[in-house]
């Protein structure tokens, strides 16, 4: 199903590099509210010390977020070492063709790292990603997702239950 992720962990250090080898993965496009920070724009623990790991293996990063705050980008591009695309529209292919095309790969051999199934995972799957589903860091969200949550948490249930049979 289209809403469903291929993987779903509790957060993106949940991530080895041997799960991205063994899925051909050599890019992820990680979302950033909520993935990477949380609501007051901390930075989640760990998360640096993750994405130099991975880069130091010749895994590219880059964040694609649908924000428009520019500042707050670029303060968590600077402190995580990792350029970053702006407003790109989740799930509309725009933003996530642009980054495939910044990063150089192929679509299939990219993952693309969210907290939302509508925006990150409908996204990635559209665009022939590998989709990575975490949990959100915070509970506290912009309006248009707290509308959201409901649903995509029924589908994440559901999600769950078929991975279970």
């Amino acid at each position: 199903m289209i809403f469903y992720p291929d993987i779903y962990v509790d957060t993106i250090k949940d991530i080895s590099y041997d799960l991205l080898e063994k899925n051909h993965i050599h890019a992820i496009i990680l979302d950033m509210d909520n993935t990477l920070i949380d609501f007051e724009t901390n930075v989640l623990d760990g998360a640096i010390q993750w994405c130099n790991s991975l880069q130091k293996k010749g895994i590219k990063l880059l964040i694609v977020s649908n924000s428009n705050k520019k500042e707050k980008l670029e303060k968590v591009s600077k402190e995580l070492g990792i350029n970053f695309i702006l407003f790109a529209m989740k799930p509309f292919k725009f933003g996530l063709k642009k980054a495939i095309k910044q990063l150089g790969e192929k679509p299939e051999n990219i993952a693309l790292i969210g907290d939302q199934i509508f925006t990150d995972v409908l996204g990635a799957n559209r665009c022939n990603m590998f989709s990575i589903l975490v949990k959100p860091l915070d509970e506290k969200d912009i309006w248009i997702t707290v509308i959201k949550r409901p649903i995509e948490n029924y589908i994440l249930r559901k999600y769950l239950e078929k991975g279970k049979k």
